[in-house]
């Protein structure tokens, strides 16, 4: 009888020190590959692009890719998360400078974007872990329904749709783009609308 070997867990330490973990997450000491496809690598760099042009002129602080890693969970100590994008204000940053390898520190924004290999369960547990960050703005955003799920700091929720402006207040002051212009394709009639899966309550 074969008997399949379990793949070794790793820890942060031994996690940071593969050669390459790009588009991995370390999850209780299991390595996870994030689920990425083309049309939600191209909605994170849109998002990227209209934060940084207001962060980079006016010096607000530094906007991660989903290379962005971050180690600052309180109940799950030894999970490696990387968000699709993340930012961090300059006067929070450890003598004002984007640390060398992992984070430490909670993201003051924390962004999601839905792929169609994106599992239900590992999204929910991944926004969980944000909220135990208490990571005061979390944008989940889905191509396909062309919505975005907004989390604030006291906890409350909305639901922007295409037409609706997305802001940052007071994350990112005067941040504010159609929620229309964060998806590269045009809307698809045959797309039915889809439901954000709902994460934990904080």
């Amino acid at each position: 009888m074969n008997i399949l070997a379990r793949p070794p867990r790793l820890t942060p330490e031994q996690f940071e020190r593969l050669p390459d973990h790009q588009g991995l997450e370390l999850i209780d000491g299991v390595v996870k590959e994030k689920a990425m496809g083309c049309e939600s690598g191209a909605v994170n760099a849109r998002i990227c692009f209209y934060l940084n042009q207001l962060v980079i002129p006016g010096r607000l602080g530094h906007v991660l890719d989903s290379e962005g890693m971050y180690r600052c969970f309180p109940s799950h100590p030894n999970r490696l998360r990387k968000p699709d994008v993340s930012f961090i204000r300059q006067d929070r940053l450890p003598n004002g400078r984007v640390p060398i390898g992992t984070v430490t520190i909670r993201p003051d924004l924390a962004a999601e974007v839905l792929s169609p290999n994106d599992e239900c369960d590992a999204l929910e547990e991944k926004i969980a872990d944000y909220f135990d960050a208490q990571i005061p703005l979390i944008w989940v955003v889905a191509p396909r329904s062309r919505t975005v799920l907004v989390y604030h700091a006291d906890g409350s929720a909305q639901r922007l749709r295409d037409t609706d402006d997305l802001t940052a207040d007071p994350i990112v002051p005067g941040f504010r783009v159609r929620i229309a212009d964060l998806f590269p394709n045009p809307p698809e009639s045959s797309v039915s609308d889809e439901s954000t899966p709902p994460a934990p309550s904080a």
